[in-house]
């Protein structure tokens, strides 16, 4: 409910002042608990240690605490072995808790009977890596994968073998068996049974619902889909809705009862079981969690169209791309293939905007969902088989490239999608156990707002006990969201009113997001509201962060003492202790508890570390990767950058390269300087004709430099690049440089080849939002321009105190 109260008052926000009518809105989350039971799913399992992992209808609990899993999808046949290491680093510095990963079958076992597992292929390794790392692993076995990869992952082989797939015909079964037990021998002592980090098996993807082309196909030949042939007129292309009245879902569930127990005969006993269950796709009811899917630039369908996977729903009664063929609410809700980005294929290019991120996990959080997972989180490069490329090319995707334009992209790049996200991360691990009980209240419109409905505000609560929170999202895809200005919002609970601001409004600018905390308890002391994010906790204090126009407000018990206040004023009557930040950094002790609130866009630059083994928040430019102890920094392109810790430290830091100064900086904050020495890169390159350029790699990366990235600023069609002769890197124009990370490559040169874009491209629907990225054909037909080729380091240092 909405009340617009129309006068006009004085309001601060951020740094300006202005007058604005302020709009004001209701919700009662006074409603009935909600049930929450177990002892109905075959689901769960203890370590050595005795650690239990137990699954109810609403939540998964490790060690009897509630917990919600984040879950990132990297591929390790697509990622060289020798960066794996890095790479799931990074994954844990972005706040992944679960590393997801397919066994893509062909490319393990291209040759009939013949499996390889060794060097990119190695399983085994890449798992014990997330072990090592302390990150827990989902396998997801198949046997059809999809992931935008051959066949969907079924060996060329297999289609002239005498049996029918995705059924329960004996011959196909005894070739899944063979591949299960391959697999099983592979984690063999890696369960999460045996005190490994494999925590849960995927079986299948999308039985019954999806299906990939066959690779063997001829020009212009309509798509031959990998999908038993009874199932044909169910199988889309794509994620979508379904009719839900497949006649032979009975046996699709009987087939992925069949598989389970396969995947446990092969000694893939594991504590969850997960299947894709959107659309209604086949799961193993009652022993596996249904997984779902958002996808917010889908290439798949005919245009671009606004998702829903932007307006707030309960996830927990109405999962996505319903119906579905299962009890939602006997399942939590678990969002685990969450289009962080999104793959291009020729004919369809669209451009993933990474604010969409955020925006999706805010959503999908304050919809109810108690599990969040990434696909893709890691990009990479599809490898080449012995006897074809392995991507889907059917489906035209490049030969090499799995950028999927994702928050670390196919050459490790840490990209702004990765800064976003690790703020809802780290709040989840931080605060997981208090939102997973809480369920979802809608205001009364929810049924009837639209995505097309950009001028109308969006929000939502999720509580329990009287305690919640506040979603707000103001993003949506394909378009651009009005601007909500001074906005108040009355939460109507069983305990009390809670408004917010208690004066005045707050603005939440177009494609922002945020979440609110209110009666919550802080530090042991009451905590009305605030008007910021909560963010982490560590030792004695608490991290907020004010997005772009919301000044930090927090309305505090009455009583309450405040004290070493540092950027912020103080406010005391009977009802309550106001504290209103009016600095960038803000601190404030509330008994034996530090407050800290920064703004968003210094709170991108933080991460969660261990100094001395104190949690700790470190800000920097660079990327920071926690090792065993201390961290490493990466910085792309620039030879000097900031560190700040808090809490403050006297210990001093000691580089691997380079050095470290201290500053003045923030008096709430150690900081320092870091210099590593200057490296260039100059770009040699011979222009061979109109398409085609040489360009000299580096032979070798000094000290203090950990790969060279090459970017190629280019309008065209498509970009290729060879090595010797060999295609080894693809991509296809959508508007952003190509960008090529150099370390891998072994060779004194690449050869690049360009073909030029035509003025009636069907992937130009996907640039019209983006002028900038068509060119003026003119009286041409075609275009091609290779504007710039340029290199930078990426530098890298050790840091310990």
């Amino acid at each position: 409910m909405r009340k617009c109260i129309c006068f006009c008052v004085g309001v601060f926000t951020g740094f300006q002042l202005f007058a604005q009518s302020l709009h004001s809105y209701e919700i009662d989350v006074n409603v009935p608990e909600k049930k929450i039971y177990s002892g109905h799913l075959k689901l769960g399992g203890s370590n050595p240690e005795g650690a239990q992992i137990d699954v109810n209808n609403f939540y998964i609990t490790m060690g009897g605490k509630p917990v919600i899993p984040i879950t990132g999808e990297f591929h390790f046949s697509r990622f060289p072995r020798a960066y794996w290491d890095e790479s799931i680093k990074k994954m844990k510095a972005g706040g992944i808790t679960v590393v997801a990963t397919y066994v893509f079958w062909n490319l393990h076992e291209e040759e009939e009977g013949t499996f390889v597992w060794t060097d990119n292929k190695d399983v085994r390794a890449f798992v014990e890596l997330c072990q090592k790392n302390g990150l827990y692993a989902i396998v997801r076995v198949g046997p059809f994968c999809h992931g935008e990869i051959r066949n969907g992952g079924y060996p060329d082989w297999l289609l002239g073998k005498p049996l029918n797939i995705r059924s329960n015909d004996p011959r196909y079964l005894s070739y899944v068996e063979r591949l299960y037990g391959a697999i099983g021998q592979q984690l063999k002592g890696l369960y999460y049974k045996d005190g490994g980090p494999v925590i849960g098996i995927q079986l299948e993807n999308e039985y019954q619902h999806s299906a990939a082309p066959w690779g063997l196909t001829y020009p212009g030949q309509p798509h031959d889909l990998t999908a038993a042939e009874r199932d044909m007129n169910e199988i889309q292309e794509g994620v979508g809705v379904a009719r839900g009245d497949n006649p032979y879902a009975g046996l699709g569930n009987d087939h992925m009862k069949v598989l389970k127990s396969l995947a446990v005969k092969a000694g893939m006993d594991v504590p969850l079981y997960t299947a894709t269950g959107w659309g209604y796709a086949a799961i193993v009811p009652n022993e596996s969690i249904p997984v779902t899917a958002a996808y917010g630039y889908p290439f798949w369908t005919p245009a671009r169209d606004y998702s829903p996977f932007f307006l707030y729903k309960d996830m927990h009664l109405h999962p996505d791309y319903s119906p579905v063929r299962y009890k939602p609410d006997n399942y939590p809700a678990f969002p685990a293939e969450l289009g962080s980005g999104i793959m291009t294929v020729y004919t369809r290019r669209p451009v993933a905007v990474h604010q969409s991120f955020d925006a999706l996990i805010n959503r999908c959080l304050g919809s109810g969902a108690n599990g969040i997972g990434y696909y893709m989180y890691h990009g990479g490069s599809t490898p080449r088989g012995k006897f074809s490329f392995m991507s889907d090319e059917a489906y035209g995707l490049p030969k090499i490239s799995y950028d999927f334009q994702a928050p670390i992209g196919e050459y490790g790049q840490v990209r702004e999608g990765f800064h976003r996200l690790k703020l809802l991360h780290f709040f989840v691990q931080d605060f997981g156990d208090v939102l997973a009980p809480m369920q979802t209240v809608l205001p009364a419109n929810a049924d009837t707002l639209k995505p097309v409905n950009i001028d109308q505000l969006r929000y939502a609560v999720r509580v329990h006990n009287n305690s919640g929170f506040l979603f707000l999202n103001n993003f949506q895809d394909d378009t651009t969201m009005k601007d909500q200005a001074n906005v108040r919002v009355t939460i109507k609970t069983g305990k009390r009113n809670v408004t917010i601001p208690e004066t005045g409004g707050f603005d939440l600018v177009s494609g922002e997001n945020v979440i609110f905390p209110f009666n919550m308890d802080v530090g042991g002391v009451g905590l009305n509201y605030a008007t910021a994010q909560l963010m982490m906790k560590g030792d004695g204090y608490y991290v907020f962060f004010t997005p772009e126009g919301i000044r930090g407000e927090f309305s505090f018990a009455a009583g309450t003492k405040v004290k070493d206040v540092t950027g912020a004023t103080v406010q005391v009557n009977k009802q309550r202790t106001l504290v209103r930040c009016n600095a960038p950094v803000t601190e404030f002790s509330i008994g034996k508890t530090k407050i800290l609130v920064v703004e968003k866009e210094k709170a991108l630059t933080s991460y969660v570390v261990n100094i001395h083994g104190k949690k700790s928040l470190v800000f920097s430019d660079a990327v920071v990767l926690p090792t065993q102890d201390g961290f490493e920094l990466l910085s792309d392109g620039k030879n000097e950058f900031g560190l700040e810790v808090y809490p403050k430290i006297n210990a001093l830091p000691k580089t691997t390269i380079g050095v470290a100064a201290k500053t003045a900086g923030n008096k709430l904050f150690s900081s320092w300087r870091i210099q590593l020495p200057l490296v260039e890169f100059p770009v040699t390159s011979n222009t061979i004709n109109s398409k085609k350029v040489a360009v000299s790699l580096p032979q070798a990366l000094p000290d203090g430099v950990n790969d060279v990235y090459l970017k190629i600023d280019y309008i065209g069609d498509t970009g290729m690049g060879f090595i010797d002769g060999e295609l080894v890197a693809d991509e296809f124009y959508h508007g952003l440089p190509w960008v090529i990370g150099l370390r891998k490559f072994k060779a004194k040169e690449m050869v690049f080849y360009f073909r030029p874009m035509h003025k009636n491209a069907s992937y130009l629907v996907d640039l019209q939002p983006y002028p900038k990225y068509i060119p003026d054909f003119g009286k041409s037909k075609t275009y091609l321009k290779v504007n710039s080729i340029t290199m930078t380091p990426q530098y890298k240092t050790g840091i310990q105190f």
